[in-house]
Order: structure tokens, then sequence, then C-alpha cells
């Protein structure tokens, strides 16, 4: 009998109506979704395992019994650490949780109860520790020890042993096959019926590869994970080409004048993305484009170059930025190089009053505005252009898919443009990105300087704060970034609002100003112009500085609490101060309850400022889901391919889908149906 992947879970025997209802509440609706339910981990029971022989970063499972249950409270708020400790013949071990699984797990356990323990091993200030390891009580029909047994991640009242059994009664029908032949030959895949049974049940001869995920049977599944996406991006960029817009006229001579006006020479990475823009521009069809380059590399005139050269074409440009001091920023720096060329200007955000409003939405309808700087306020029903050609969205993965089509969709296929300065490794953007030409600005403005980057403790306050006067009197400004706007009751973290009053009185002699993301937009747009201005001299600042005002004179930033940032974030933060001739500083002062990843990033950030490389250590780091925000980017959540492992599988599964829709572009032959059903359900839960 052959399964169907789209019947209801609570048809599979042994499921029935209420923990069919359980299952749906927890996202496994059908039988394809409860078959996709993969194991985290592997059990290895083939080599008897004890706590003395332990070693960091080992993943492991043994046999141990209970010593002690205990919770103690963490530091000064109400959050409690849970400890479980184990013993064996060999030793003892911790095993640590700072935050609950779920309600009684802990209750479970009693003195010299026998438990398996299955989890990584952690160096955790030079002891050995499980963190948050899987704990169960030895089953009584655990009698095979040569075996692997596959490890599901726990849901509340359902243990991994349940999981299992349930699958195990789905895995003794033939599962149907969803690829074509001729991919399944090219690239020597598994078929989808012994992968997946495999998964489930792995054979122990092949036991080195299931635990390092280079098993046939993983990789058909994670072949299957990147070919749909990749089958995605496929069948949108043979949409996109087969769009028709306007070519812009426009033979270059304002973005030329533009560029001679300036007082600085452009880098060839700006001058050659700014040719593979105008080049697109010109085509018959919309470009699709991403310009991405790090911080302070100069994209932001690489973008009004080509508004210069689309207002020369005669259309109209939008520019849509995250924020309003950004947009101000952008707006004075258009003011600065467009309008000694007659092209007219607008600013439109929140803050923008009401008669104000009305007569600039007036000017655009009639062209008279040849580039409209914004916000969100752009995408307003009421805001409609003359002529959209051109849309630029900066910093794009702060936007949402519908937010950008919404802007988009305001011209007739205008062309269309994203900016980012996360640099984002190649492997990442194939799949968030695959359906954009891609431009990268590699090289920094010449004269820029790099940036000092020292890690420090909160023990070397005064040192710190001895550098940061010295760095003041000689008529610099600087930066204190903090986590958090104000006190927290369950995180020991410094807050903005305490830090104000205590940086006010540690530098008594100069102005301090205050800025957070709770402060109105014209508070804000006050405190960061009298910074810019030089009236204040230290800026005490949450994350909302992250993203690009420029403060040429601000030449020193002290990020507290840096272990509470990603890598990526910590290089945008670093890269608000560099961007004037002076010698510029950025000191990451570490916490005391500092895990090994945390100390790895600090390091990382003193030893590097190449964005790139910074990108591709966050990816390995974080994983690419957490990496640029799933929701927003629109990346799968895949359930087990790995961008970093699996690159190789990556570049074959995308070859094969732009090969796919070669032969069939819309997915309309025989053998391709059930590819076509598979992208329809998958794109729900995809694209947000």
């Amino acid at each position: 009998m052959e399964l169907q992947f789209d019947t209801s879970v609570q048809f599979v025997k042994g499921i029935g109506p209420k923990l069919g209802d359980f299952l749906r509440s927890r996202g496994i609706e059908r039988v394809q979704d409860l078959l996709e339910y993969y194991p985290r981990a592997y059990e290895d029971r083939r080599a008897v395992c004890h706590i003395q022989s332990l070693v960091p970063d080992q993943l492991v499972s043994l046999k141990a019994h209970i010593h002690k249950v205990r919770s103690m409270p963490m530091g000064k708020s109400n959050r409690r650490i849970w400890e479980v400790v184990v013993a064996d013949s060999t030793g003892r071990i911790a095993c640590k949780y700072f935050r609950m699984p779920y309600k009684g797990y802990f209750e479970r356990f009693e003195p010299f109860q026998e438990v398996r323990v299955i989890g990584k091993v952690t160096h955790y200030r030079g002891t050995m520790e499980f963190h948050h390891p899987d704990i169960h009580p030895t089953a009584q029909d655990e009698v095979n020890e040569n075996s692997l047994v596959p490890i599901y991640a726990a849901i509340e009242g359902l243990t991994s042993s349940k999981i299992s059994r349930l699958l195990k009664t789905l895995l003794t029908q033939s599962i149907p096959e969803t690829l074509p032949a001729w991919i399944r030959e090219k690239y020597a895949l598994l078929s989808l019926d012994p992968a997946l049974k495999q998964i489930h049940q792995p054979p122990v001869e092949l036991g080195d590869q299931f635990l390092s995920f280079s098993s046939p049977a993983q990789r058909r599944v994670i072949f299957d994970e990147f070919f749909t996406l990749e089958l995605h991006l496929a069948l949108k960029k043979a949409g996109l080409e087969k769009e028709r817009s306007t070519p812009i006229a426009a033979r270059g001579l304002w973005s030329e004048a533009l560029k001679n006006n300036l007082t600085f020479r452009l880098t060839q990475a700006q001058l050659r993305a700014f040719q593979e823009i105008t080049l697109d521009l010109q085509k018959p069809h919309p470009m699709h484009r991403l310009v991405q380059g790090d911080v302070g590399s100069g994209k932001t005139l690489v973008a009004l170059m080509a508004a210069a050269f689309a207002a020369e074409g005669g259309v109209q440009t939008a520019l849509m930025v995250p924020t309003e001091l950004l947009a101000d920023q952008h707006f004075h720096n258009a003011e600065k190089y467009l309008r000694p060329l007659g092209i007219g200007v607008g600013l439109l955000t929140s803050q923008t009053k009401s008669k104000e409003r009305a007569t600039l939405l007036g000017d655009l309808g009639a062209g008279r505005v040849q580039l409209l700087i914004g916000t969100h306020a752009l995408i307003q029903d009421d805001v409609e252009f003359h002529n959209l050609g051109l849309v630029v969205i900066d910093e794009q993965h702060r936007f949402g898919v519908e937010q950008r089509n919404r802007l988009k969709c305001k011209g007739l296929s205008p062309h269309f443009l994203v900016m980012t300065a996360t640099p984002i490794p190649r492997t990442l953007a194939m799949t968030v990105y695959g359906d954009l030409d891609v431009s990268v600005i590699d090289e920094m403005p010449l004269g820029r300087q790099p940036i000092v980057t020292r890690k420090t403790f909160q023990s070397k306050r005064n040192l710190i704060a001895s550098f940061v006067t010295a760095q003041l009197k000689k008529g610099r400004q600087a930066y204190f970034v903090y986590p958090l706007i104000e006190e927290s009751e369950t995180l020991e973290l410094k807050n903005a609002l305490e830090e104000f009053e205590q940086v006010t009185k540690e530098f008594a002699g100069f102005k301090v100003g205050l800025l957070h993301g709770r402060m109105k937009a014209a508070e804000k747009d006050d405190v960061m112009g009298r910074f810019r201005a030089g009236e204040i001299q230290i800026l005490v600042s949450t994350t909302v500085i992250e993203v690009g005002v420029d403060v040429p004179n601000a030449t020193l930033m002290v990020i507290e609490h840096a272990e509470r940032f990603g890598l990526s974030q910590l290089h945008q933060l670093r890269g608000r101060v560099g961007r004037g001739e002076h010698k510029s500083f950025c000191i990451l002062v570490l916490g005391y309850a500092l895990s090994d990843e945390a100390t790895q990033r600090a390091e990382i950030m003193e030893r590097t400022s190449d964005g790139f490389k910074i990108a591709e250590a966050d990816l390995e780091m974080r994983g690419p889901g957490e990496f640029l925000g799933t929701r927003q980017s629109g990346l799968p959540g895949f359930k087990m391919a790995n961008l970093v492992r699996d690159v190789r599988i990556l570049q074959e599964a995308r070859a094969a889908a732009f090969a796919l829709i070669e032969r069939d572009p819309t997915l309309s032959q025989a053998e391709h149906s059930e590819l076509q059903v598979r992208l329809e359900q998958v794109m729900k839960t995809w694209v947000g």
C-alpha cells in the first residue's frame, strides 16, 4: 500500500483525533509532516561511554544514575538554573538547564534512578558539563546496545520513543517518489522510500555516515530541501525575465556630472556596480539586482547615481529605508549631490506635516519630485507617482516581502534594486537571493582607516574611562551602546536609562545625550542632530544607531555586554565609527557569564574588519535562519539541510532545478506533477 502525503495525521495507526489535534497544534498536520519530523541526532550505542572519558563538543549517549536534582537562583533576577547531577562508576557531571523544557520535566527524576543522557559536552569555566541534554529513564525494553537510535526533538507529553513508534507504523507502507528519474540518475540519488526509512531506522553498519550527516539517505533528503527552494527561485527568475518593462533611455550625462562634482574618487567596485546597474536599466525587462557591500563602502552613492540616470531618462525613483534617521541622512546627501543637477528630491516619513505632505504628494504626482526618499510611509495608498521607474530598498532584510512588493506595485514593472550592508556569504545569497543578480562592493573608500577593536571586561572600567576621556579631550566623540533600554527583571544587564545617569556623572565635563527606540521620532532627530553637530560629546544609545547615520567626528564606540550581540550586529555597530579622517576604536566590554561562543565572537571582531569574513563566521556559528531572519527574508527553516556543511549538495540542487525549468518552464509535464504539488505546499510555510 502506498502512503498518501496529504492524509491527515490523525488517521495514522496509534494517533486518532485527540493526539491528532495535539500534533496539529505543533505543526504536524499531514502524514508528510510526520515523515519529515527528522531525528535531531542519533544516539550511538555501539560503544560504551563513561563520564571520565568525555571530551568537549562530543555528542554522546551514556547511562548513569541520578545523583541529585536542584534549582538555583540566577543572580538577582527571578530566573532559576536547574541542575541535574548524574554519576556512573567513573565520575559525576552536571546537566544544566537555563530554562525548563516543559512543566514537570525535573519531577520525573529520583535519586539513584538509572537514566540515559544524550547531549553535547560543553567545557564551561574549566568544567565539563551538559547544557540542555535529553535525559530520560532507561526503558525496560532497552536491550540492544549495538544500535543507532534516532533522537527526536521532545514535544511536551510525547517522548522521543513514542514518536519513533508512531513513525514505525508509517514506514511499513511504500513512500511515493517525488523527483524525476533523470535527476535521481544524474546526481546518484537514493529513492525517497529507502531514504526516509533509513533516516528513521538507520542501519547500524552505516552508523558513522549517519552521525556525520553524510549517508546516502540524508544526502537525498538534503538535496530535496535545497531543490524545492531552488525550483521556486528558478520559476521566479524565469517569470521576471518574461516580464516586460520600458528601458530607461539615458546617456548617463547626469550621473557623470554627479561623479565629476565629488571631492573624492569612487572605488573600482562602486564604478563596476554602477555599470552593472545601468546596463540592466536599459534592458526591456525589469532589473532585479542586489547590491551588497560592507558598512561604509559607498552603496548609497551608487544608488544616487542610479537615480540620476533614471531622472535623465524621464522616470522617478523611490528610495525606501527602515528608519527616519537614515531617511533624513539620505535626503541631505541627495540634496547635496542631486539638487545641483536640477533633480527634485523629496522626503516622506510619518513626521512629515499634513500641509507639507500634501504639497509633496502633489509635486510627486506631477513628476516634479524625481527622487522620493522615505520610510514605510512610501507604501501608503495615497502616495502616487507620476512615472515610477526605479525602486531602491536600503537594508532590505528589514522589510517584509509584502512591503517590498507594495512599493514595487506603485509603478508599471519598475526596475528593482535592493541594498544591504550585511555582507552575505555566497552560499546564503544563492538561496535567499537566487532570483536576483548580485553586485558586490568589496572595496572601502580610499583613505579609510581600519578600526582598532579590543575586547575587555567590566573589571577594567577605570582604564576604559581614562581612554575615553583622552579621546574626548582631543575633540572626538563617543558612543556607549547597551543591549537594553531599561532594567529587566529577568536579565542582569546594564541598560541605557540607568547608564545614562552613570555616564553623565563619570564624564561630568562633557555633554551626554540619550537615544533609544521608545523616544518619539522628533526627539531622536533632535538628539542625533546635536550629536552630529558636536553639541553632544557622548551618545548613550541602544542598537537604534546600528543602521547608517554618519558622524565623521565620532571615533570611539564602547559596546557594553558585547556578548549579547551577534557578529553581524557587532560589525554593523562598529561601522558607525571610522567614517572620518581620525583613527577610530571599538571597545567590546564583556560581562561575566561568558560562553565559549561569545568569546570566539569577540576574538573574530578583533582579528578582522572584513564584513564578508565576519559574515561567513556568523553564518557558521548561528545558522542561516537566524543570520538573516527567516520570516523577513523568505528563507525556509530547513529541517535537515545545512548551508555551511552541505554547500556542494546545494550547488547540485540549484543546477538541477534550473535545468528542470529549462526543460519544463511551467512544470506541466506529467512526470513533474508531484513536484508542482509539493512546491505549492512548501511555499505556504516559507514565504511571508
